[in-house]
């Protein structure tokens, strides 16, 4: 079956028998709904446009069946349905305009919504004129149309309504509004005042139940006591264990939040200190002085709850070491010994932390070092070969020598071992290196270019060099062998594998 085209409606109705008719399909497939139109092909097939979409999966479901008219049994009167979605312009049509409609209407809800959210305009400013004039100056005397009336005189200002008729008008204005600073500046200092004693009964509930949750606490540890710890049960102990720990986690809890608000309060405390020394030049000496009286008062709120601060921390240090006097010198030992426990084990930490650094340091200068051989290996490639070159002979001159006063030596001490050849193979990564290339042109029996084995090479270890193999293969004649291999501009150099030759002459 293909895919279901979006909005599909009709079906496509295969295998009918050759003497089938319109009003027969219309009673095989009228029971999964209303048909709105079917399109008969000469052939044994028919498309079936159904009413509406659910009906196109009723219909799917008729798909398979044998289907024979009457008791005939000739093959004109009997078939095999299929039945499969059809893509049909109409239902492609009917869906898009569907599926706008309904975009529409998201719009028009989003649009709704976006209406019902937005705040209200502000409302609009009257013009300036004498009657409207006199009425802002009474409303800006009212203490409740206020805020009102100095937007009005704001927008009139800015408007540029101020001339020399009403100048005296807008001066009055703007001292009556100059009038409500004092009352501002008393309601703001009453706000502080019930800010501050809301604070301090905040604070005095939070001590009381601070005391309260010492006290429980104080419950337990009575209860946990070898005294009165045989008499319960096991059940009974462990519940006690349980509640103990809840309790103090949630006590710690409210000492944490006390203590931050405590510091809260002092670093405003600190920044009214800054606000306060810093100089405010005021024009009226009597604004002076109430400010600075005001200052003096919230100093001395200031000190006073320091000092009430103060005295609760020196109350709760009292108290719990009161508590922990009574409790025995065994709880002090193993407390001891858990901290000094974890003193070395921080300090094993702190060493191995130490020598993973100096192990990275090390590491990087490795590194570092690595890429600088491999950047000058790189830039010089021709002076290697020349290097390689001066050593393979100096090598084989060492090589004479060393043979030589060996068998000047065993002439004259015949009881004394022979001594080794040096080998031209100084690490075991060049041993790794012959063998792999020795496989590789073994494979290759018309040899391979140095660029081809590098290549090779390469994949496995991104640190080798063409200047670096090469040299190795030279110092292995019997084993790898150059040659020239083409004529005029393809000429080209080719390293052989002749290991099996070479033995026989060594």
């Amino acid at each position: 079956m293909r895919e279901r085209p979006p909005g599909c409606k009709t079906v496509f109705v295969g295998g009918l028998p050759e003497n089938a008719t319109e009003q027969l399909i219309m009673e095989v497939f009228g029971q999964c709904g209303e048909i709105a139109a079917i399109r008969k092909s000469q052939k044994n097939f028919c498309h079936i446009r159904f009413a509406e979409e659910f009906n196109v999966d009723k219909a799917l479901f008729l798909s398979g069946y044998h289907i024979r008219l009457g008791s005939s049994t000739d093959k004109k009167d009997t078939g095999r349905l299929h039945v499969d979605f059809a893509q049909a312009r109409d239902d492609l049509y009917e869906w898009e305009c569907h599926q706008r409609m309904m975009a529409r209407e998201e719009r028009h809800r989003r649009m709704i919504e976006e209406d019902r959210l937005r705040p209200p305009s502000p409302p609009p400013i009257v013009h300036y004129s004498e009657h409207e004039c006199s009425q802002l100056g009474d409303k800006i005397k009212d203490d409740n149309k206020f805020p009102e009336a100095v937007r009005v005189l704001l927008t009139w200002l800015e408007r540029g309504e101020v001339n020399r008729r009403n100048a005296n008008n807008f001066y009055s204005m703007i001292q009556s509004s100059n009038g409500h600073i004092r009352r501002l500046t008393g309601e703001k200092s009453q706000h502080e005042k019930e800010v501050e004693e809301a604070k301090e009964k905040f604070r005095a509930a939070m001590s009381a139940i601070l005391d309260q949750f010492e006290e429980i606490v104080s419950v337990f540890n009575a209860a946990s006591k070898q005294k009165a710890w045989d008499h319960f049960s096991k059940a009974q102990r462990k519940n006690l264990d349980m509640w103990r720990t809840q309790v103090e986690k949630i006590r710690n809890l409210h000492n944490e939040q006390l203590m931050g608000i405590r510091g809260e309060e002092e670093m405003e405390m600190s920044d009214d200190d800054m606000e306060d020394s810093s100089p405010f030049n005021s024009k009226d000496s009597e604004d002076s002085g109430v400010s600075q009286a005001e200052a003096l008062k919230e100093e001395n709120d200031s000190l006073r709850c320091q000092l009430d601060a103060y005295r609760n921390e020196v109350e709760l240090l009292k108290q719990e070491q009161g508590k922990n006097q009574p409790i025995g010198s065994e709880e002090d030992n193993t407390h001891s010994q858990q901290l000094s426990f974890l003193q070395q084990a921080l300090q094993g930490m702190q060493k191995q932390l130490l020598r993973m650094r100096d192990e990275l340091k090390e590491r990087e200068a490795e590194l570092e070092k690595n890429t600088e051989d491999t950047q000058q290996l790189k830039n010089q490639p021709e002076t290697l070969k020349q290097d390689d070159r001066a050593s393979e002979q100096s090598a084989n001159q060492v090589s004479d020598v060393t043979a030589s006063s060996v068998v000047s030596c065993s002439e004259d001490k015949e009881g004394l071992p022979e001594k080794n050849r040096p080998s031209p193979l100084h690490t075991e990564r060049d041993a790794l290196l012959v063998g792999i290339i020795a496989t590789f042109l073994h494979v290759h029996p018309f040899g391979a270019s140095i660029e081809y084995i590098c290549s090779y090479l390469q994949r496995l270890d991104t640190k080798i060099n063409t200047g670096e193999v090469e040299a190795l293969l030279s110092r292995l004649p019997c084993t790898f062998r150059q040659e020239l291999t083409g004529v005029g501009a393809s000429l080209e150099k080719r390293w052989n594998f002749c290991g099996f030759q070479g033995i026989k002459s060594t």
